[in-house]
């Protein structure tokens, strides 16, 4: 008797919907206000949670906010980013200190691809500030997630941690909704810590927007490019 789990009926399909979800999953800056409900981000949650990691150690800690505490937790961070606050007091480096290429001109692709999609031109500063700002208000999403890491745990978990974050977007486009990574958030560690009661012995990594697209959005037009494999790929007796 064949396995059902193993059988190519089955394999050819579930390969086909995986690889929908990875070519479908864009960082979504304008979600609608639809509700997604707590059984649908346990779900989620669950299923992002069988990713690997080294001696089954599941580096990972989740806080979901919804509702009044996602908008307090909103408006105490666009408050320091209006006025100004935390830049200088982030945990750790998300971005190398210097931008040598090509890495400085893909970042710079991606930043003018998206205020031009707003009609932000160069030197506006005062709306590309508003536009940053949007990170804290989770681009509207209903859901929004903060992911923690123990501080004593070492470079293997944050790797380990990756595959979680990714495994939760790619789940995300499984149910029907988009998602949005934001290391935004990480220099704002302070008063997340406050909002949410998180422990000092726990660092703030990133957020993760989560909710259904607005498909009218302009800046959800944004479809980012990538490099052909054989520009990243040394294929050796291949």
């Amino acid at each position: 008797m064949s396995d059902p789990e193993n059988s190519i009926a089955d394999l050819v399909p579930a390969a086909e919907t995986v690889e929908q979800a990875i070519k479908t999953r864009r960082s979504i800056r304008r979600f609608l206000p639809d509700p997604v409900d707590r059984a649908t981000v346990e779900r989620l949650l669950a299923l992002a949670s069988q990713a690997p990691s080294g001696t089954n150690m599941q580096p990972w800690r989740v806080y979901a906010v919804a509702g009044e505490a996602r908008e307090a937790l909103s408006k105490a961070i666009l408050d320091a980013h209006n006025a100004d606050h935390s830049e200088d007091e982030r945990e750790y480096n998300y971005y190398p200190l210097s931008f040598p290429e090509p890495y400085k001109g893909r970042r710079r692709k991606v930043g003018w691809d998206l205020y031009g999609l707003l009609g932000i031109e160069k030197g506006d500063r005062g709306r590309m500030h508003a536009q940053h700002g949007r990170n804290y208000e989770f681009f509207d999403a209903p859901v929004g997630l903060m992911f923690t890491i123990d501080r004593f745990l070492e470079i293997g978990s944050w790797l380990d941690y990756g595959m979680f974050l990714q495994n939760i977007m790619i789940a995300a486009r499984g149910m029907g909704l988009h998602t949005c990574p934001q290391a935004a958030f990480a220099p704002y560690h302070k008063i997340i810590r406050e909002q949410l009661e998180i422990p000092e012995e726990e660092i703030v990594i990133c957020g993760i927007s989560l909710g259904k697209m607005d498909p009218d959005a302009p800046e959800n037009g944004l479809v980012t490019e990538r490099e052909p494999v054989e520009a990243f790929t040394t294929f050796i007796g291949l």
